[in-house]
């Protein structure tokens, strides 16, 4: 598995999930920058109080960033090492990315927010989904290939 690509799948993914929720959130009302700032909330526990629309800050913004890129990276990684030895076409592997996804949503939504960041619920629980679906998408898309897959755990470029 060539680790760079696939954490880069991971990357990518991960923009286009954040780009789709915090639009569709701007829209709806909870505010542009209410999904990094709730990713933040979970360590910057006086988060939880704010109301929407949420305003720009520039720590929770830059946390809540970090938080859900390295999230994504961990859970694009994940994806690959389970899918590393599958021979699938790309429209499988995009398939499995979108159930991969929905699955993430489920747990996320269901189980771990309402203990580790209780604020999170204030987001459209739809969008949310959507946007985790659109990540499953873009990380089978991207997702190298059977054949640069095929073998043993490489570093990047190897």
């Amino acid at each position: 598995m060539n680790v760079g690509r696939t954490l880069g799948a991971g990357i990518l993914a991960s923009v286009v999930m954040g780009m789709i929720e915090k639009v569709l959130e701007a829209t709806g009302g909870a505010g542009l920058w209410s999904p990094l700032v709730f990713i933040a909330a979970t360590v910057l526990r006086n988060l939880q109080l704010l109301p929407v629309p949420v305003p720009f800050m520039l720590v929770p913004v830059v946390l809540g960033l970090m938080g859900h890129m390295m999230n994504s990276m961990i859970l694009g990684f994940l994806f690959g090492l389970i899918f590393s030895r599958s021979a699938m076409t790309r429209v499988v592997l995009v398939g499995a990315g979108v159930a991969y996804a929905l699955i993430i949503f489920v747990l996320t939504w269901y189980l771990v927010l309402p203990a580790a960041d209780p604020v999170m619920p204030k987001l459209n629980g739809t969008v949310f989904a959507i946007a985790h679906m659109m990540w499953g998408a873009v990380l089978g898309l991207v997702m190298p290939g059977p054949l640069e897959r095929a073998g043993r755990l490489t570093p990047a470029g190897g």
